[in-house]
């Protein structure tokens, strides 16, 4: 529950929204940043 947050409060719902796709981008982002920096040769031999 948050206070003084009406239902139509737009710029909570945009936050949120920013706050939760900034958080899905860097989850995504990390691991295959790290995958991109592996030689495809040495990780098909292991």
């Amino acid at each position: 529950m948050l206070y003084r947050v009406t239902p139509s409060d737009s710029a909570t719902f945009v936050g949120v929204s920013l706050a939760l796709l900034a958080i899905a981008l860097t989850a995504a982002l990390i691991p295959s940043w790290r995958a991109a920096r592996v030689d495809p040769t040495i990780a098909l031999r292991d």
